[in-house]
């Protein structure tokens, strides 16, 4: 649509979505000289429009600076803004975090495409600046790469144009309203207008100019759009080579020239052709090197356009990576394999500039996802900064590229599915409006061989409307496939996408749609809900993966917490969520989904991730290891296998091999180990490590492991019985030998007192347990409703009984409780100390019929404050549970209490270690209690917060100042979940049924 005037109407008409806005093009690079191409990606025909802007807000359109665009308004007086980012992280309007409602539900009553009239914030921008020299007398065009939601346009008072689709670049032409020296540019942002019903993303409401501005001149010839197709044959081994040009101005007698380089720079092709108004360059390149996330092979595609003398007008140097993207017999395949997407969800985001990421943000991404294993994003639910795309090409990273398309909030209501009043669905209003941002992802994005599925968006049901999206994106491009989970709510629009797309099904839903002969493959395009302390049972969907050759994997949600940094009222700088600027209506803490914490750190979560998402498993017995290649294209040869042997723990042979097993197979290595007799827990570890540097790792980093271990037994000495004193009290029994004593209260009912040499380690008896505190994965599904019994039951056990036994070797004591459950429970702990000073513990939970599933059973310890520092014996190093502990290595580990504490977003449970042997708790100086396991090794976790505080407090700055330090050993306790965060349990087999009798032993001694 083209138009000479504004209209404030358009906000609300969803046919009008762009006004004078140039056609979407492809995104290469374009320089006068190819010397110019050398220096780098900085165009001299570019000039950035990036900096500070003067700026005006206002809270609905009648507040705001109606002529603030005319050249004769003085806007002196306007404040200021940084651009690229978001008008509410920089003190202006308010963050509002939603999930699936529309931000304004129980505010104002709308209806599609009504926009509200009481709140709509208004960014008035103003930039001045001088053309820069080598830009004049050219055509010249401004970009704004990412807008949210809607905005105007005015260049030296005249108005130039208006869009839409806040994720895909808006481009005009501005040669005619360009003036000698000072240019003032004004643009008018709208967080709210017809656009909002189809961005209802699961993401902070942000609005403003949040990606680059800038003004680009275009030689007299110009390639305004280029279509590469870098195919491979049947076989692929040879490159078919397509690459269409779209030319403008003089191209009348031009010529075109095209050169394939490959990575050492030797030409491969070559070609030139008469200009006009279009262009094809074909050819066939043999023995070419295909692109893969594995081997990220790029050819360089040098293009020179000539006017009709010969002369040099234009050059373009481009990445080109051969790649065939297909459905192969009900599977996707790349390059004739079948592929396994090993993936996660990305939402660009960072913790103090929200949705507008910098480059060292993207290259942590990228570096940290081939670090972990992952071989595929989905780009939820927009397209991405263009830099992403040419990261994923250069260091290997399969792409389901969104369209920013998603209207959740117009047809699922709490959860059910209502839609009878969606949108776009097949209104035949809101057709061109989504195509349109089919078209201009496509035709941005289409150069990318690390785009290898268009996705029609995300979450909003099904309809005509999205049929006509999916028809584009296979009319304008044979190349790749096409995406949308939406047709699982209307099977009557099924055609639309061509693979079976799920969100959160269960491993059991997977394996029945696999099982039924399904006509498609199947992915997860988002699964392993990561909220909080999550990804529990993970395991139960990448072992699919050898079962079924139509599960082709999945996308795990998500891969950054979308958290805020705020000051609170306390002038603290922390971590914010929805709610926390008092912004109505809001889904609280459900941003929290990321594998990695919102300043990037990773969380305990990644480390399972890497693991079950390695290309190469480990299987190690006693002789040797399993090496099992997964990958499709790369062998082992490029990594050094490193192998040790531990004895409980502690590494006392290292040596290394090298081997080479094929793409797609499997070897066994035999491990020269030195022999083991000396009696000990002996561990064999192989760790696969990089043989030489790569882009995103320094040679020596490890990708996979795996682990054996046995134990050797030999004849137990008899200890020697060191002479005890026990002293007989009232209320007290005590026991007292070389160096210690300690003391057990009948009153409370279990160990009041452990001194060693005067220093008194108990500051209150020692306590069972039965709860943990929630999770969000607990919350969501209601968990503590179901169980909440057991918390009360280790708050308010009722001591039944105190025997003592004493020997000539020591004390024996033993309590019994009584638990506040319905029906009645028991439990009771056994205290064995001897000379020596260590005391034997051994609890017993009484199974009982009729009760819900324990979170956990073992006991608690509250120590002083010091015993900060921690070292242990079993599963780590990041924590761990039974339901997460494939990416867990057995070893010894160290720590501190506090750095324990892991960084979700509500405090919760965490920090638990399962397998260990012994833990040690220490002050400064190295002195303390140890730990260790009698038998069978228990789980343990070292806090500087009970479960009780950590239930109670939203928010980490909520918690108390830290005065002590608690000690958790348990029999066990129950896996964390992560099939979803709002109804799915943990998977039975790895809960704790409680009509089964639980016993944890352990003995703890002095240090």
């Amino acid at each position: 649509m083209t138009a000479n005037e504004p209209k404030l109407s358009w906000l609300e008409d969803p046919e009008v979505f762009a006004v004078n806005r140039l056609e979407a093009h492809s995104s290469h690079l374009f320089y006068e000289k190819a010397e110019e191409a050398a220096a780098g990606d900085d165009m001299p025909l570019k000039q950035s429009l990036n900096g500070i802007w003067r700026f005006s807000y206002a809270d609905h359109p009648d507040g705001r600076k109606v002529d603030f665009y005319k050249t004769e308004y003085d806007c002196s007086g306007f404040g200021e803004i940084e651009v690229p980012g978001h008008i509410q992280t920089q003190g202006y309007d308010r963050c509002q975090y939603i999930n699936t409602m529309y931000p304004w539900d129980g505010q104002e009553e709308l209806r599609p495409p009504a926009v509200q009239k009481e709140y709509n914030p208004v960014g008035s921008y103003v930039r001045y600046f001088t053309l820069n020299e080598t830009l004049r007398n050219k055509k010249v065009i401004i970009s704004f790469q990412g807008v949210e939601t809607a905005f105007y346009v005015w260049l030296n008072g005249t108005f130039v144009g208006y869009s839409e689709d806040s994720f895909t670049p808006s481009e005009f032409d501005i040669t005619s309203c360009l003036a000698e020296g000072d240019n003032k540019l004004a643009v008018e942002v709208y967080k709210r207008s017809s656009a909002s019903w189809l961005e209802d993303q699961d993401f902070w409401r942000f609005s403003g100019i949040f990606r680059e501005v800038y003004l680009y001149a275009v030689p007299r010839i110009h390639v305004q759009d280029m279509f590469i197709k870098a195919g491979l044959d049947d076989s692929c081994t040879s490159g078919i080579l397509s690459v269409e040009l779209k030319l403008e101005g003089e191209t009348e007698g031009c010529t075109a020239e095209a050169i394939l380089r490959g990575q050492d720079g030797v030409a491969v092709y070559s070609d030139r052709l008469d200009g006009g108004a279009s262009c094809v360059f074909k050819g066939v390149i043999q023995g070419v090197k295909a692109w893969s996330a594995e081997e990220p092979n790029l050819y360089q595609l040098e293009l020179s356009i000539m006017d009709r003398k010969g002369k040099l007008v234009e050059y373009i140097m481009e990445p080109a990576g051969f790649r065939r993207f297909e459905m192969k017999n009900g599977i996707m395949c790349i390059n004739g394999r079948r592929i396994v997407f090993r993936g996660v969800n990305r939402h660009e985001f960072n913790i103090r500039r929200g949705r507008a990421v910098t480059e060292q943000d993207m290259y942590r991404d990228i570096e940290f996802m081939k670090r972990y294993n992952i071989n595929a994003v989905r780009t939820s639910h927009y397209p991405n900064q263009n830099l992403w795309y040419r990261l994923c090409d250069i260091y290997g990273i399969y792409l389901i590229d969104e369209a920013n398309l998603e209207s959740h909030g117009s047809w699922q209501k709490l959860g059910r599915c209502e839609p009878s009043w969606n949108v776009p669905g097949s209104l035949p209003e809101w057709k061109e409006a989504v195509v349109d941002r089919a078209r201009s992802m496509l035709e941005r994005d289409k150069n990318h061989p690390s785009v290898v599925i268009w996705s029609c968006g995300n979450e909003s049901y099904a309809g005509d409307d999205i049929q006509a999206m999916a028809e584009f994106f296979r009319e304008r491009d044979d190349t790749r496939l096409v995406h949308y989970e939406g047709v699982f709510w209307n099977r009557a629009y099924d055609r639309i996408s061509d693979m079976e797309s799920r969100m959160y099904a269960k491993p059991a839903d997977i394996e029945a749609y696999l099982d039924s002969n399904p006509p498609k493959p199947y992915i997860s395009c988002e699964y392993m809900h990561a909220m909080g302390n999550s990804l529990g049972g993970m395991s139960l969907y990448t072992d699919l993966e050898d079962r079924y050759e139509k599960y082709q994997g999945g996308f795990i949600w998500d891969y950054i917490d979308q958290s805020m940094l705020r000051v609170n009222e306390q002038g603290e700088e922390v971590p914010a969520y929805g709610g926390d600027y008092d912004d109505r209506a809001t889904d609280y803490e459900f941003c929290g989904n990321g594998i990695v914490y919102a300043d990037r750190r990773p969380s305990p979560k990644a480390q399972e991730v890497k693991q079950l998402y390695a290309g190469v498993k480990l299987t190690v017995d006693k002789s040797g290891v399993w090496i099992k290649n997964r990958n499709n294209f790369i062998s082992t040869g490029r990594y050094q296998f490193v192998f040790s042997l531990l004895k409980d723990g502690e590494a006392i042979y290292t040596d290394s091999f090298r081997t080479d097993a094929a793409p797609l197979s499997e070897t066994y290595q035999e491990l020269k180990l030195p022999c083991t007799v000396q009696n000990g827990e002996y561990t064999i570890e192989v760790s696969m490590r990089l043989g030489e540097d790569e882009r995103w790792a320094d040679a020596g980093y490890e990708a996979s492991f795996g682990q054996y271990t046995y134990t050797v037994e030999s004849e137990v000495t008899e200890p020697v019985h060191k002479p005890v004193k026990i002293i007989h009290g009232d209320v007290n029994i005590g026991i007292r030998g070389e160096g210690f004593s300690a003391m057990f209260s009948k009153a409370e009912g279990g160990l009041a007192s452990l001194c060693s040499h005067g220093r008194e380690f108990i500051t209150r008896r020692l306590k069972t347990i039965y709860w943990r505190a929630c999770t969000d994965n607990d919350r969501g599904c209601g968990h503590g409703t179901e169980s909440g019994g057991w918390m009360t039951a280790g708050l308010y056990q009722k001591l039944l009984d105190t025997r003592v036994e004493e020997g000539p070797d020591g004390l024996k004591v033993t309590f019994e409780y009584l638990l506040p459950t319905c029906p009645e429970a028991k439990s009771k702990v056994i205290y064995k100390v001897g000379g020596d000073g260590v005391i034997h513990v051994r609890a017993v939970y009484h199974g009982t019929a009729g009760l819900p599933d324990l979170p956990a059973f073992g006991m608690e310890f509250k120590l002083k404050e010091k015993y900060h520092n921690f070292r242990y014996y079993g599963l780590g190093p990041e924590e761990n549970y039974i339901d997460r502990m494939q990416g867990a290595k057995l070893g010894v580990y160290e720590g501190q209490a506090s750095s324990n504490l892991s960084g979700y977003l509500v405090p919760q449970e965490c920090g638990n270690r399962v397998g260990v042997r012994w833990l040690e708790v220490l002050d400064d100086n190295g002195e303390g209690l140890r730990f260790a396991a009698d038998d069978t090794p228990f789980e343990a976790s070292v806090l500087p917060y009970s479960a009780y505080e950590l239930e109670n407090a939203w928010h980490r700055e909520e918690l108390p100042s830290v005065h002590y330090t608690w000690v958790r050993v348990l029999a066990a306790q129950m896996g964390v979940g992560g099939d979803d965060s709002w109804g799915a349990p943990v998977h039975s087999q790895y809960r704790i049924s409680s009509d089964k009798d639980l016993e944890v032993a352990f003995r703890i001694e002095l240090l």
